[in-house]
């Protein structure tokens, strides 16, 4: 006989295809189960419920098999209490340790169940104390954990929660749509601006994740108005998008092709080295902005309207810019203090980056990814993301539809 336990999980079972991916997980990780109980809803908004038992070789496997299960919402029928472990060496996790989902987690504590803060993939569980002495339950990324800390292993005296599809991100399918495509744009652009508006009145800020590609195909007049009008709180992007954007502002050009023309201008290829060149001059996009220098686009908007932006790069980078945090995991540090109070976000023609954010987002924040690749959409639906939308589209032409209706008397350039 191997190790086994029941777990239930409930939601729209059918329809969205969870229960076949929980058969599908269960043998992927060499279990078996038997389902002991299935009630299926009875009108098509009604939840449906099952009941199955696990089974598994050993202990360690069907600890590994419940975590994997618990990405789709599933959850033991008698959780029983946490178990901890001690982090040995700084940045490794104990064997066996509980891998994070991004979902709502709870964890049982001596009788006590907590809720763990910041929920995040792909991460660990530290079991600590705040200043006053209370048990605190709180998310570590395994570059951050320091030798001593008590880490949670096994899935046992664990609960998620996915969150019920509400808002206007639900509304037009999900990131795994078999054709996303297929969708009436204008429809689905009014839908993202009225999920922004809703996120603007609850009082939770707008978190926007994007690539060269928006300066490229001549959309950053539309995301420069978006910025003015209150509807960009913060920026995540890499080296590229506010390099080419600082070029455009400098010499017309993006990638040497003129934005205007759409034509490439000589000695072109060197604009974006020049551009950098100057910026590093002047010390930092805010001075070089201050200075006169950069004296429109989206670095520029961002600056002169206070938002936040956090720029982090990679291995093909030129220069960089002097505000670009070249050390990932310093980077990965500041998106994760950016991300507190983001009600909505948006991911534009960037798959790297916006994967990134999926991974650190907690599944309770609606997301949209916009791209002209299908691939990059379902990318986020891949990784787990499951609160992940995508609309697959030119990220020119969607912004500029956005900024239509979002900013009043706006005009297309």
């Amino acid at each position: 006989m191997g190790a086994r336990v029941t777990v239930q999980v409930t939601g729209h079972l059918m329809d969205s295809g969870i229960l076949s991916r929980i058969l599908d997980d269960i043998r992927d990780y060499g279990g078996d189960y038997v389902i002991d109980t299935f009630d299926v809803g009875h009108e098509a908004h009604d939840p449906s419920s099952a009941r199955i038992t696990v089974e598994s070789d050993d202990d360690a496997s069907l600890q590994r098999l419940l975590m994997r299960l618990q990405t789709r919402g599933v959850n033991q029928l008698v959780p029983g209490e946490a178990v901890t472990g001690t982090a040995e060496l700084d940045g490794v996790l104990p064997d066996g340790f509980y891998s994070t989902t991004n979902l709502q987690t709870r964890v049982c504590i001596e009788g006590t169940w907590y809720d763990v803060e910041n929920p995040e993939m792909d991460c660990g569980l530290v079991v600590g104390s705040t200043s006053d002495g209370a048990t605190r339950v709180r998310t570590v990324p395994m570059s951050d954990v320091t030798a001593g800390m008590r880490i949670v292993v096994g899935a046992s005296g664990i609960q998620v929660s996915v969150p019920s599809p509400r808002g206007s991100a639900d509304s037009f399918g999900r990131a795994d749509d078999s054709a996303p495509w297929e969708k009436p744009q204008a429809v689905v652009v009014r839908q993202v601006a009225d999920g922004m508006r809703q996120a603007k009145a609850d009082g939770k800020r707008l978190l926007w994740v994007a690539g060269p590609g928006v300066v490229h195909t001549g959309a950053a007049p539309a995301l420069v108005s978006l910025i003015a009008c209150g509807f960009v709180d913060i920026l995540f992007a890499g080296n590229a998008l506010a390099t080419h954007d600082i070029e455009a502002s400098l010499y017309g050009a993006s990638l040497g092709v003129d934005l205007s023309m759409a034509h490439g201008v000589e000695h072109g290829h060197e604009h974006h080295v020049r551009a950098l060149n100057t910026v590093r001059k002047s010390g930092s996009i805010a001075a070089a902005v201050a200075d006169g220098v950069v004296t429109s686009g989206i670095m520029h908007a961002l600056v002169t309207h206070e938002k936040r932006f956090v720029l982090v790069g990679s291995v093909r980078d030129d220069g960089p810019l002097p505000d670009v945090y070249t050390d990932v995991l310093e980077g990965q540090r500041a998106m994760r203090a950016e991300i507190r109070d983001v009600g909505y976000c948006l991911m534009m023609a960037t798959q790297l980056n916006s994967v990134a954010t999926a991974n650190i987002l907690p599944a309770t924040v609606p997301l949209v990814c916009v791209d002209i690749n299908p691939t990059t959409v379902t990318k986020i639906a891949d990784r787990g993301s499951n609160q992940g939308r995508g609309i697959v589209t030119d990220v020119g032409l969607f912004l500029e539809q956005l900024a239509l209706e979002l900013v009043p008397d706006y005009r297309r350039t």
